[in-house]
């Protein structure tokens, strides 16, 4: 048993413990002061939070219980049940503010988008096992494919935010399995290009390929001042609660934004604003600090990994993250378009969490089985 427990990635468990904390911590500053949806309970997300915490560290000691080979074994079935959910979910979801992403069990707001991130690393991550090369842009054909089928079901949502991180998630392992950097930045560039002409098109009403919210969303992206009493508010507000947290920050419960509710989302998307305020520069560079030792940590288990599939699966989880915090810290910061896209384990949400522990799960299940483990 001994043994057994020197597998495990210890230092990972603690950043994420601590990131878990510092979460709860934020979440209670950020929203007792209220924001409409439980206005008789002061410490009703916090409660839910802490639920879903649990919750979360269920799941991750499940995903690192057992051999993660299992689940290569069964990559065909979990690929499938990853396109059955986001197609069920268009049919039988909840339809909220325009969006029908979630299923309503009891209380719960299941997102099935969510937990297809993690289907997608698994099936992907064995995909790319099997390929023999990645040399030239026919043989990325099929890994686009495979990853493009789940992305076309979360736009119909409409899901664009969650869409995007499925096509970082892409890129990053394709770029950690060896595929040529210059070729990937092509693809992306077309993207961006791809993009940037469905925007011009929408905007000057030849061809209304995005919807009216998300031509909104990126013209404000560009210019949040075009609008600064509609989209733009969002934007605007985050950069005055980040902007003036100065140094030190206006301390724990006194920011001015969030505490008197300027700021929308500030218990989900944009919680990062709040750290901003009222940490200041030192508790968001500690918490991007916590952020990057906790993808070293990733990156080291996906060098370790002993096979290929292993390292697929670090990738995948690693790029996962990597691609929420540019998103989530990029929109507060107005360098990014507002997506929707919450911060890992900090920002509210049930099914982001579980997600994310369930990534972390398989992040120590690699680590683990790095080498043969052994009873004594």
């Amino acid at each position: 048993m001994r043994r057994w427990a020197q597998k495990i990635d210890f230092a990972l468990i603690l950043l994420v413990g601590i990131l878990l904390l510092f979460g709860l911590m934020i979440l209670c500053s950020a929203s007792t002061a209220g924001t409409g949806a439980a206005p008789s309970d002061a410490y009703y997300y916090v409660k839910k939070q802490l639920a879903w915490v649990f919750a979360g560290l269920v799941v991750m000691i499940g995903m690192c219980s057992f051999d993660y080979h299992v689940l290569g074994q069964y990559h065909r079935l979990i690929y499938l049940g990853t396109l059955v959910s986001l197609a069920a979910v268009l049919v039988l979801g909840r339809n909220v503010s325009g969006s029908q992403r979630w299923f309503l069990i009891g209380p719960a707001r299941i997102q099935p988008a969510e937990f297809a991130k993690i289907g997608i690393v698994i099936s992907l991550a064995k995909h790319l096992e099997k390929k023999e090369q990645l040399e030239g842009f026919a043989d990325l054909l099929s890994a686009f494919v495979h990853v493009g089928l789940p992305m076309l079901l979360i736009l119909k949502q409409p899901d664009f935010g969650t869409a995007m991180v499925f096509g970082g998630v892409l890129l990053g392992m394709l770029f950690m399995a060896g595929a040529s950097p210059r070729h990937l930045a092509i693809i992306g560039a077309s993207a961006v290009g791809a993009l940037s002409i469905a925007t011009w098109l929408s905007v000057a009403g030849i061809l209304p390929i995005l919807a009216p919210h998300q031509v909104s969303r990126i013209v404000v992206f560009l210019d949040p001042y075009a609008d600064r009493t509609g989209a733009g508010w969002n934007v605007i507000q985050s950069m005055i609660a980040i902007g003036s947290g100065g140094l030190f920050g206006k301390g724990l419960f006194n920011g001015t934004q969030a505490q008197l509710n300027f700021l929308p989302a500030h218990h989900t998307d944009f919680i990062f604003s709040v750290v901003g305020e009222e940490l200041g520069f030192l508790g968001a560079f500690t918490l991007l600090a916590l952020y990057l030792l906790l993808l070293w940590r990733g990156l080291r288990i996906m060098v370790l990994a002993k096979d290929d599939f292993g390292a697929n699966l670090a990738a995948g989880v690693v790029s996962m993250l990597v691609f929420h915090l540019v998103i989530n810290i990029g929109m507060t910061l107005g360098v990014m378009p507002v997506t929707g896209i919450p911060l890992p384990f900090v920002s509210y949400g049930g099914s982001s969490l579980i997600t994310n522990m369930a990534g972390i799960g398989l992040l120590l299940n690699v680590h683990m089985r790095r080498h043969k483990i052994t009873f004594r």
